[in-house]
């Protein structure tokens, strides 16, 4: 026997409430399958569940976005980084600064490597200890650095926190709107689970294969197994 299975994304349970709303309105309360209660459910959920999905899908989408703006804001900020501790790296074995001034960095003094920054968080930490830590240098009287300049490192870098900082509020933004979505969805399938039901019910003194024939035009699915035959008739 095929099963029914009830809608699993957002779009198939608006579907199958908007299929089981136009029915209750092109039927006479007495001709439709389930109660009229169950109709006043669906007219009043269906607009507010169709708008939280279309708030969480622009979030989504908003969301993406700027997730690429900011992947491009963190290449330029940590490239400028980079650089900047390769420049002084080479001053160093140039013999033009002292190998201590990479503790003003947060850097071992006989380390030439530079750290990893490879995430987010790492190009944060690392941003916030060399920009505090050449400015501290230079009001100690010590010569500046070029190509880049702290400057330039600092204009790349809170380019990309300011980037960092609103995409994490539009993260924070699509959850809350998911949990709405999440909360909807549980009420959308208790409302089909019920209409179904009420249909099934309907037309439980018909033939089964005109019983599910009927159902399906209120939005019942019927899922055939693989052993059942492809033109739905159970063997």
């Amino acid at each position: 026997m095929p099963y029914r299975r009830l809608p699993n994304t957002d779009q198939a349970r608006l579907r199958a409430l908007k299929t089981a709303q136009e029915k209750g309105a092109r039927l006479a309360p007495m001709d439709l399958a389930f109660s009229q209660k169950l109709l006043f459910d669906v007219k009043a959920f269906v607009p507010q569940y169709e708008q939280v999905i279309q708030q969480y899908q622009f979030s989504k989408d908003r969301q993406a976005k700027f997730g690429k703006s900011l992947a491009e804001h963190f290449r330029v900020a940590r490239m400028y980084l980079s650089h900047f501790l390769q420049v002084v790296n080479m001053a160093i074995t140039r013999g033009e600064f002292k190998p201590g001034v990479r503790a003003f960095y947060g850097l071992p003094e006989d380390d030439r490597t530079i750290p990893e920054i490879n995430t987010e968080q790492q190009l944060i930490e690392w941003g916030r200890k060399v920009i505090k830590g050449e400015e501290e240098r230079i009001v100690r009287g010590g010569s500046r650095v070029f190509n880049p300049t702290i400057a330039m490192v600092k204009v790349h870098f809170e380019q990309f926190l300011e980037n960092y900082d609103f995409h994490k509020d539009l993260v924070k933004t699509s959850r809350k709107i998911q949990e709405k979505v999440a909360a909807e969805r549980e009420t959308a399938d208790k409302l089909i689970g019920n209409i179904w039901n009420e249909v099934e019910a309907r037309f439980a003194d018909l033939e089964p294969e005109k019983k599910r024939k009927k159902a399906s035009e209120y939005g019942v699915v019927y899922i055939y197994r693989p052993s059942e035959k492809e033109n739905g008739k159970v063997s």
